[in-house]
């Protein structure tokens, strides 16, 4: 028995394992000007579960056509499933969770839900390469945060050419925020899988697992603890991998998924801080749909 990963771009993929078909997030149309698999969610025709880490139109969009087209049950945050609801997925389809839930998957495959937190946005326009040091934005009060979230979508708004800025438009569910971020570890009988969509964490949530494969966001400001690392992307996934052990790590969200704020991702600065604070983790590189064998180890 296999587990396998398709990589359907940001941070969506397809989890193979025990005979289930699992997406983890359901992001999957992308405007006409970015990269991807060159498929739509309506393309999906068989699933079973769809795991969303928070509810930004990049990794819920699409769930509502997927769970509708495959009778697949989504478990997502209170507001993810909120916004599914208003998108017509009906309630007993769903499952809300908010962290500390163990859910049975089927065939010998569970889910423990985990609280985490979401990457600073708030902090930058476009996205930085992943050896860009930052620092300061320390004790940011919520309000302020609001007020920079309130500027970085008039940047958005002037900036995305116009494929982009229509995808957008035609993508947003009305969404209150991110929902509360979650991370998701399954456990197989192949081992076990870690699932981060945004970069952000709780410290001392992550010291506590020990996941066989750690999938980690490599995608804006990284959040520790509520606070924006004083340091680079690469050293916030280095750090976190110290953290997990896991002996494989494969990263998502670093492709261009939305040309004019996301960037196409440098990997080397990651390697390089990898190789030195955790060496003997393995850094998987996905392609598009390439269905890697993860598990077992």
């Amino acid at each position: 028995m296999t587990t396998t990963l398709d990589w359907y771009g940001c941070a969506t993929f397809a989890l193979k394992t025990a005979g289930l078909n699992i997406f983890l997030d359901a992001y999957i149309d992308r405007a006409a000007n970015a990269p991807g698999s060159g498929l739509k969610a309506d393309d999906i025709d068989a699933c079973d579960w769809i795991v969303v880490g928070h509810s930004h139109f990049d990794h819920l969009y699409g769930a509502e056509r997927i769970a509708v087209n495959t009778g697949a049950k989504i478990i997502g945050s209170y507001e993810t499933v909120r916004v599914m609801e208003q998108a017509g997925v009906p309630l007993e389809q769903m499952i809300c969770v908010a962290g500390g839930e163990y859910i049975d998957l089927g065939n010998g495959v569970t889910v423990s839900v985990y609280p985490s937190q979401h990457s600073c946005v708030w902090s930058h326009a476009e996205m930085h390469q992943p050896g860009e040091v930052c620092i300061g934005d320390l004790g940011v009060t919520w309000q302020e945060q609001n007020r920079r979230m309130g500027e970085l979508m008039d940047y958005l708004s002037q900036e995305l050419e116009a494929d982009a800025s229509a995808h957008v438009a035609s993508s947003l569910q009305g969404d209150r925020g991110d929902g509360g971020a979650l991370i998701f570890v399954f456990e197989t009988p192949d081992g076990s899988v870690l699932f981060q969509d945004t970069s952000g964490h709780w410290s001392g949530i992550l010291r506590d697992l020990r996941p066989d494969v750690a999938i980690m966001a490599a995608a804006g400001r990284g959040n520790i603890d509520g606070e924006p690392i004083q340091g680079s992307l690469a050293e916030f996934i280095a750090r976190q991998s110290d953290l997990l052990r896991p002996s494989k790590l494969i990263l998502c969200h670093h492709d261009n998924w939305l040309p004019g704020f996301s960037v196409d991702t440098d990997i080397q600065p990651i390697r390089d801080v990898l190789q030195r604070v955790a060496p003997r983790v393995e850094l998987l590189e996905l392609g598009y749909l390439d269905g890697r064998e993860i598990l077992p180890i």
